[in-house]
C-alpha cells in the first residue's frame, strides 16, 4: 500500500511526540511536588490517596522551597553570552551550566536549525522547559535522556562544553586536580578530569547556593513563563541583547560556512540573490518580541526580569555586573571581580579560540563597524529598524559616520529591572 507524503509527515510528527512523551513519563518522578507549596497539602486529612502519594513521592519538595536564586541567561548566538556566563561561573556559590539545551536540540530534533516548523518549536520548548526545571532542582540525571550514547553508570564523556563549567572541573566532581590546576583552560579540564560522573555533579549542584544556566536556544522570554511563574524555582531571567549589526559581523567571522553568502556580499559588494536574510531577521524579530514583553512589565515578570545590553556591559563591566548581582540579590564575591579585571583588558591575541572570553571588552563591542561593509550595515539597519530604535542603537547615515570613532552608536539608556 502506498502512503501519501501527508501520511509520512504525520507519522514522523507522531514519532517525535511519542519519544518526548516517553521521556517525560519515565522521568516524571523528578517533578513530583505538592500542587501548592504549603505543608497543609500533605496533611492526612486529604480525601484522595493520589494527593497523599504525590506528597510522599516528593523528595525534592523541601529543596524546592529553599530560597536559592535560579538564574537563566537568555541570549542568542554571538551576543556575548559566554562572557556573561563567566560572571556567574566564577562565583564560588553558583553552580553554572553552559548550554545544556544543546542536547535537547540535537537529540530530539537533530535538524531543528534548518526547520522552521511550529511543531518542532513546540516540542523543543516543551522538552527544554522540563530539562531546565530538573536542572534547577539539581537533577542532572534527567540529562541522560538526551546524551548520546546513553551514559553508563551515570558517567559520560559527551556533555557539551563540560569544560566551560568551573563546578564540573573542580572537586568533588573532579578529584584529580591539584593546586596548580585551579584555573584550567576548557580543553585541559576534560583531559585531566576524564569522564563526568553525574552523581558527583548532582551532589556539587546541591552544595551550591544558586544555579545559573546560559542558553541561546530559547527564542523569547514568554517561552519561559511556566518556569518564571513556578513558585518553587525562584527563577530570574537576565535577557542579554546586542546590536544586530555586531551579531551579524561576529557570526560571519565565526560560522564562515553557514554565513558564506554574507561574506561574499561583504567582499564583492554584490548581494547574492539566494542570500538567507532570515539569519538576520529572525534575531531581530525574537529580540523585538521578547524585549517588548519585558518592557511592557506584565505581572508575571515582576522582580524576575532584567534587560542587559552587551555594549553597556563591555564599556563598564564592573559597574554593570554589580547591578546584575544587586538585581539577583546575590552578593558579588572577589572571584568575579578578579575575573573581570583580568579578562576585559586583553588584546586580540589574548583569546585562544573563537569562543574565548579574554578580550578588550570595550573595543570588541563595536569592532563590527570595521568588519562590515556599509552596504550590509545599511541593509541591516533597514531590516531591523524597529528593534534598533527599541534598544537605543543609533543608525549610521554614511560610511564616514559609521567609522568615526568619536561617534557612539549606542544611546544612553537605563533599562531598570522590573521590580
Amino acid at each position: 500500500m502506498q502512503c501519501s507524503w501527508k501520511a509520512v509527515l504525520l507519522l514522523a510528527l507522531a514519532s517525535i511526540a511519542i519519544q518526548y512523551t516517553a521521556i517525560r513519563t519515565f522521568t516524571a518522578k523528578s517533578f513530583h511536588s505538592c500542587p501548592i507549596p504549603n505543608p497543609v497539602n500533605c496533611s492526612l486529612s486529604q480525601d484522595t490517596d493520589a494527593a497523599d502519594r504525590l506528597c510522599d513521592e516528593s523528595p525534592t519538595f523541601a529543596y524546592n522551597l529553599s530560597r536559592k536564586t535560579h538564574v537563566l541567561i537568555l541570549a542568542t548566538t554571538r551576543s556575548g553570552s559566554s562572557f556573561v556566563g563567566q560572571l556567574f561561573n566564577q562565583h564560588f556559590d553558583v553552580f553554572y551550566l553552559f548550554e545544556p539545551l544543546y542536547h535537547v536540540q540535537y537529540t530530539l530534533i537533530p535538524k531543528l536549525t534548518q526547520s522552521k516548523s511550529t511543531t518542532d518549536r513546540r516540542v523543543m520548548l516543551g522538552a527544554s522547559r522540563d530539562l531546565l526545571r530538573s536542572l534547577y532542582d539539581c537533577d542532572l540525571y534527567f540529562l541522560e535522556n538526551y546524551i548520546k550514547p546513553q551514559p553508563v553508570n551515570h558517567t559520560t564523556d559527551r556533555l557539551f562544553r563540560r569544560g566551560a563549567s568551573k563546578a564540573l572541573c573542580s572537586p568533588p566532581v573532579c578529584e584529580s586536580l591539584g593546586a596548580i590546576d585551579l584555573h584550567l583552560e576548557e580543553g585541559d579540564c576534560v583531559k585531566k578530569c576524564g569522564t563526568l560522573n553525574l552523581t558527583l555533579a548532582t551532589e556539587s549542584c546541591r552544595e551550591h547556593g544558586h544555579v545559573a544556566i546560559k542558553t541561546v536556544r530559547v527564542p523569547e522570554v514568554s517561552d519561559l513563563r511556566a518556569l518564571v511563574e513556578d513558585p518553587r524555582l525562584n527563577l530570574k531571567v537576565i535577557q542579554l541583547v546586542r546590536d544586530p549589526r555586531g551579531i551579524l559581523a561576529s557570526r560571519s567571522e565565526t560560522f564562515r560556512d553557514t554565513y558564506r553568502l554574507w561574506r561574499i556580499w561583504d567582499g564583492t559588494g554584490r548581494k547574492p540573490y539566494n542570500l538567507d536574510v532570515t539569519q538576520l531577521t529572525t534575531v531581530c524579530e525574537d529580540f523585538w518580541n521578547s524585549v517588548s514583553t519585558g518592557l511592557n512589565r506584565p505581572p508575571w515578570l515582576k522582580g524576575k526580569y532584567m534587560l542587559v545590553r552587551y555594549e553597556d556591559l563591555a564599556r563598564n563591566p564592573m559597574k554593570k555586573t554589580e547591578e546584575i548581582y544587586d538585581f539577583l540579590g546575590i552578593p558579588m564575591d572577589s572571584n568575579v571581580e578578579r575575573w573581570i579585571q583580568n579578562n576585559t583588558r586583553g588584546d586580540r591575541s589574548s583569546s585562544k579560540h573563537k569562543y574565548g572570553t579574554v578580550r578588550n571588552s570595550a573595543a570588541t563591542a563595536e569592532k563590527w563597524r570595521f568588519r562590515l561593509s556599509y552596504e550590509i550595515v545599511a541593509f541591516t539597519q533597514h531590516a531591523c529598524q524597529q528593534v534598533l530604535a527599541q534598544l537605543g542603537y543609533k543608525t549610521a547615515g554614511s560610511e564616514e559616520e559609521l567609522k568615526n570613532l568619536s561617534i557612539s552608536l549606542v544611546e544612553e539608556r537605563d533599562f531598570l529591572p522590573f521590580s
